[in-house]
């Protein structure tokens, strides 16, 4: 196939020569040039222009096309805020999950701490008197060892400001040695898990003499 047949290639135009040939002698008879002008060499020549291959897209078929495309698109768009909000939804139910096993969590550890608040002051009054010693000192070390890894924790100390939303105020007396009510005997720890209290510290307070 010659570059002229060859797809995509432009198609050379074609011309038919209608000039005479001579019988005798085989050769081309020129015509008779005009009178008053020359001789033009191409008017024997007949040019046909070439067809062309292609052909226009109708309007109503364009306009069909463009009518998908925007179907097309408007489809893939409701798909994504579908999948987008199927996803939002998913992410606030593992953030609720989270937070709802935190709370679980805490309620537990509350429980077990108020179940033991009556062991815990055992122990703590043996040490107090002494009595917390061989084996049993050693129970008592790992209990409390336990529960401060779960967030039990253990508070109140003397001399602190006191502060009725964390302090069980069971006595009262005056000292010139204070200028605000202050924590002079703990009578009983209190005990917390994080910022929640479970029992108050039950404490002796003095405020200043008046």
């Amino acid at each position: 196939m010659s570059d002229a047949e060859s797809p995509g290639s432009e198609e050379t135009p074609r011309f038919t020569d209608k000039r005479r040939i001579d019988p005798e002698t085989g050769a081309v008879r020129e015509p008779a040039p005009p009178e008053g002008g020359a001789l033009d060499p191409l008017a024997d020549l007949d040019f046909e222009t070439p067809a062309t291959t292609g052909e226009l897209v109708p309007s109503h078929q364009l306009e069909a096309a463009e009518a998908l495309a925007a179907e097309r698109l408007d489809e893939l768009q409701r798909r994504n805020a579908a999948y987008f909000n199927l996803e939002t939804q998913y992410s606030n139910y593992v953030k609720r999950s989270k937070a709802d096993g935190a709370i679980q969590r805490e309620e537990g550890v509350v429980s077990v701490a108020e179940a033991l608040i009556g062991v815990l002051d055992d122990i703590d009054l043996a040490r107090q008197h002494g009595d917390l010693v061989g084996p049993f000192a050693s129970i008592a070390e790992k209990l409390e060892q336990t529960l401060q890894r779960f967030g039990i924790e253990r508070y109140g100390e003397v001399g602190e400001v006191f502060d009725p939303t964390v302090h069980d105020a069971l006595m009262h007396g005056h000292s010139p040695d204070v200028t605000e009510p202050t924590v002079q005997a703990v009578l009983q720890p209190g005990y917390r898990v994080g910022d929640r209290i479970v029992r108050a510290v039950r404490v002796a307070v003095v405020d200043p003499d008046a």
